[in-house]
């Protein structure tokens, strides 16, 4: 992990009116020092009010999700470009998260597509990848992780580009895959960013774990080799929770 620093990035999902962001204030206040990176990622509506609440603090606030259009501007009714992201002060965005491929019914390429519009933008890509309970079950989990990094990453990745590993079926279900289950699929993602980036790039890059991360079990998932840090859903909506996960990381 020599020279990769630490990344704690909250997601709060479809969560968060303009009171919320007093979780924020509190979260910028209690994190002090911290040493691991820390982000919010709040929904659209409060990016830029979230960018002035953490302003000069070591907080860096991104968004969920950006449009996938080849241009930063044009009739796309409801989409939001990364450069619109990025014009609020934001410094980076997920793309892939499960919820969006399952639900939104997004494919690699339109990941693929949304991390060189981050990219174009300036903003850090938080590329998100991962199985299902019926694919593990099945004995596919390498498969399916090495099929959506190819599909999901631009062909050539822009510096600073983070990737979530978040088994599906342990999302906002409370059941964490064990130290070695996710110790074998960090080394894997790892194997696979080698090939594609060269063991310079793919030892630079963070690998981030995410899955039902919370206060109680967040020392242990720190302490698993090959995690670089965490992507917190729910949990981070609470400032005490999400502070007791940056500190297990920091």
């Amino acid at each position: 992990m020599a020279g990769r620093r630490r990344l704690a990035a909250g997601n709060w999902k479809m969560n968060g009116l303009t009171s919320s962001l007093a979780e924020l204030r509190a979260v910028v206040a209690g994190v002090g020092s911290a040493r691991c990176d820390v982000a919010v990622c709040p929904p659209a509506t409060l990016i830029g009010a979230a960018v002035v609440a953490a302003k000069g603090s070591a907080v860096a606030i991104g968004g969920q999700d950006c449009a996938a259009a080849a241009a930063a501007f044009g009739a796309f009714t409801g989409d939001i470009s990364a450069e619109m992201i990025a014009d609020l002060g934001a410094r980076l965005v997920i793309v892939g998260h499960s919820e969006r491929r399952m639900l939104h019914g997004e494919t690699d390429a339109v990941v693929r597509a949304k991390a060189e519009a981050a990219a174009r933008a300036g903003l850090t890509a938080i590329v998100c990848i991962g199985e299902t309970a019926e694919q593990r079950r099945e004995g596919n989990t390498e498969a399916v992780l090495s099929t959506q990094l190819a599909g999901s990453l631009p062909a050539r990745p822009a510096a600073g580009l983070v990737i979530a590993y978040e088994p599906v079926w342990a999302i906002g279900t409370g059941l964490t895959p064990t130290a070695d289950e996710i110790a074998a699929a960090h080394a894997h993602i790892r194997s696979r960013l080698s090939e594609r980036l060269g063991s310079a790039g793919a030892e630079a890059t963070r690998i981030l774990y995410g899955g039902s991360v919370k206060s109680d079990n967040s020392r242990s998932i720190a302490g698993v080799v090959g995690v670089d840090g965490a992507l917190v859903g729910g949990a981070s909506l609470k400032a005490a929770e999400f502070l007791a996960i940056v500190a297990a990381f920091g």
